[in-house]
């Protein structure tokens, strides 16, 4: 019988539930959309590899990090964060052996300390209530946890809307270590910069091998380095100048192939930075390490709990495992002010943006000018809070934020 087929009764009978291949067709399409995920939901993917071009056998035993020229096999998926799968690739939103890099097209990020991670997410998404996007929510958070000010310089800057995914860059964000057997170790961060700038591909390029890359570097600091930082290497907030840390190059990575299927390869895709190999480690970012349980733990509830068993996530070498068996798939209204502690420290990278943004020509209005239409649409005592924030980075800013605020609203209530 063909499997679009039922197995008919009589005229006067209703089929039967004998019928096992119309019940099992039917069984199986209630099951086949699986759900979404919790962030990074929109997204897209391709295939590429790792080519290591500078030495670094100094800082780290990562083997495929020793010998120049080797190249690693690589899977990259671009995505947002907050939206869900239907949502505009325009929001104004940070862009997730086998090691993965999880990494932001920002190189810092709204908070510090993992226990905010569901409370912010949610402001991000729809509220509840009336399944709509609601500015107060977002900015009540905001408002509250005064270290999202660095984070929101960059989001709501021409940075937070980058022209497409190969003209954005990557930043781990994260602090890791790399180590050595012999036990020594550094602090690294690594950086993702687009080699394709502000130039987009044409056809006959793509065509002809005109692969979109990026150029991998990393910042390094020693354990004494860190002793003596300016700031929390751990910190999530913040960024480590180049002038501290200067970038030292590491290697190429380039795409060049699309999934031949997107459910399988791209959809059911388990990302995680507790995913390493050999030679890097996990430094002591609090919200580094709430994320190396909180990724696999969504990949189980989305994917089932054998979800590294998926071809897409299969490791890559061996693996030898007796203590995972059976289970599916085996195959072998919400509170959000609630007030985070902030310094005259969280100010001062923000306030240096400011003046960054300030060389380049309508940049610091284009940035007032995105904030005051998306705060506008919050509560008063929400915006007063925002008002005082921004004031914080510069007094000319935030009075400049409150003056287009709040003509955007009155102009909304006309």
């Amino acid at each position: 019988m063909a499997e679009a087929e039922s197995a008919p009764g009589s005229c006067l009978t209703p089929l039967l539930l004998q019928d096992f291949h119309l019940i099992d067709l039917l069984a199986h399409f209630d099951r086949e959309r699986i759900p979404e995920r919790v962030v990074h939901a929109k997204g897209a993917g391709a295939y590429g590899e790792f080519e290591l071009t500078h030495d670094v056998s100094d800082i780290t035993s990562i083997d495929m990090l020793n010998g120049i020229g080797k190249k690693t096999p690589v899977l990259t998926r671009f995505s947002t964060v907050g939206g869900e799968k239907g949502s505009a690739d325009s929001a104004r939103d940070p862009r997730e052996g086998n090691w993965d890099w999880v990494f932001n097209n920002t190189p810092i990020f709204f908070l510090r300390d993992p226990g905010n991670f569901p409370v912010f997410i949610h402001t991000q998404k729809r509220n509840p209530q009336t399944n709509l996007k609601d500015a107060t929510m977002f900015w009540d958070y905001l408002s509250t946890h005064q270290e999202s000010v660095h984070q929101l310089m960059h989001l709501f800057s021409d940075r937070g809307t980058p022209y497409s995914f190969r003209h954005m860059n990557g930043y781990s964000g994260h602090t890791f270590k790399f180590t050595k057997p012999d036990g020594s170790f550094v602090y690294v961060q690594i950086h993702l910069q687009t080699d394709q700038g502000n130039r987009t591909l044409t056809n006959s390029e793509a065509t002809h091998g005109s692969f979109p890359s990026w150029t991998v570097s990393l910042q390094v600091l020693t354990p004494s380095d860190a002793e003596t930082f300016r700031w929390n290497i751990h910190d999530l907030t913040k960024v480590w100048p180049h002038s501290a840390a200067p970038l030292r190059p590491l290697g190429k990575l380039t795409l060049n192939r699309n999934p031949d299927n997107y459910f399988a390869e791209i959809e059911q895709a388990a990302f995680s930075p507790s995913h390493m190999v050999p030679g890097v480690e996990p430094s002591a970012d609090p919200v580094l390490q709430g994320r190396l349980f909180s990724y696999p733990d969504a990949q189980r509830h989305r994917l089932g709990t054998n979800y590294s068993q998926i071809p897409v996530n299969a490791a890559r070498s061996p693996v030898w495992n007796p203590f995972q068996r059976h289970g599916a798939t085996a195959t072998g209204k919400a509170v959000s002010a609630v007030f985070g502690e902030v310094v005259d420290e969280d100010y001062v990278q923000p306030r240096a943006l400011w003046g960054v943004l300030g060389r380049t020509e309508g940049q610091q209005d284009n940035f007032v000018h995105n904030v005051a239409v998306h705060l506008s649409g919050a509560r008063v005592e929400t915006r007063e809070r925002m008002y005082g924030m921004f004031g914080r980075v510069d007094e000319g800013l935030g009075r400049r934020i409150r003056d287009e605020t709040e003509r955007e609203v009155e102009k909304a209530r006309k």
